[in-house]
């Protein structure tokens, strides 16, 4: 049986997550007290049910204590769960409920919105830890939302192996919050400078070869790779079951998409099942419309 918790913030998207999971056929429950979590894993399992898919949060109040509890009696029990938790930034989630007009669940013991959401992340940073895979929806559309959990939960023909996600992003954008391993490479050599290429982005041979020609990008991804050729194998062995590294440059458009590229296609060659996602790839793209980029001699 394939049992997945879906937990995280109040106004992450849990809801469009359970949403998601039933159309791709999982029986869902929403709001379940952690305590009965053995219990109607046991009840699945004697209806033969396939795939369940379970909302667990905050809103269960003094209940959701006994959590791990709970967690602890479902892995005796030989159930083996997966934890998705959604995460959003704080702008975002104060935004969400302004918009929405609804009530934070911890809003009677904090009426302050951003006290409620600061102990709400409290209450869930142990939950976090244990996640086996997190989301987070600020710069996620419905749609790309859907087509994470399908890759992850459902497309997924090796799913006893750990999943390696490399991905690129722009510092100006914010940080990621679902990475393991974060890289900051604004110290290499940036093509948004140079006026022949600045308008393309790191998919493009121009900007790839600007970068990877630099030797200090090559001395950078030799010492780049002895690091994550070592770690990876030890977090699988581990059993961790997902792991985001992170790459980022200064708006996510040129030098972290080269390395990020790069980097998941040396995973590959090695055996491990990685794939690379750009999260502010669309977004610089519409700010580099019709870019004519400063000469280098501006730039100095």
């Amino acid at each position: 049986m394939q049992f997945i918790i879906i937990t995280g913030v109040s106004g992450a998207g849990k809801g469009l997550a359970s949403s998601n999971f039933e159309d791709f056929g999982f029986f869902v429950a929403d709001n379940i007290p952690p305590a009965l979590l053995p219990m109607f894993a046991e009840l699945c399992m004697r209806g033969n049910i396939g795939r369940v898919a379970i909302v667990t949060d905050v809103r269960g109040g003094l209940f959701f204590n006994d959590l791990n509890t709970a967690l602890k009696v479902l892995q005796v029990a030989g159930v083996k769960y997966q934890i998705l938790f959604l995460d959003a930034d704080d702008e975002l989630l104060m935004q969400r409920f302004r918009e929405t007009r609804r009530r934070h669940p911890l809003s009677d013991e904090h009426p302050n919105l951003p006290d409620a959401i600061e102990a709400e992340r409290a209450a869930l940073q142990s939950l976090r830890g244990r996640a086996d895979k997190i989301i987070n929806t600020s710069h996620v559309t419905p749609r790309e939302l859907r087509e994470e959990i399908k890759a992850t939960f459902l497309d997924n023909p090796d799913s006893s192996r750990m999943q390696i996600r490399v991905e690129s992003f722009g510092f100006k954008h914010g940080l990621p919050t679902d990475a393991d391993l974060m890289f900051d490479v604004r110290f290499l050599p940036n093509p948004n400078y140079d006026r022949e290429i600045g308008h393309l982005d790191g998919n493009c041979a121009p900007v790839i070869d600007y970068v990877m020609d630099n030797p200090i990008t090559r001395e950078f991804l030799d010492k780049l790779s002895d690091l994550i050729y070592f770690c990876v194998p030890h977090y699988e062995a581990e059993g961790k079951s997902y792991l985001t590294i992170a790459i980022g440059c200064t708006g996510g458009r040129h030098r972290s998409v080269v390395l990020t590229n790069w980097l998941a296609n040396g995973l590959l060659e090695r055996g491990f099942i990685a794939a690379a996602s750009h999260r502010d790839l669309d977004r610089s793209a519409s700010e580099a419309k019709n870019f004519v980029g400063p000469k280098k001699e501006d730039a100095k």
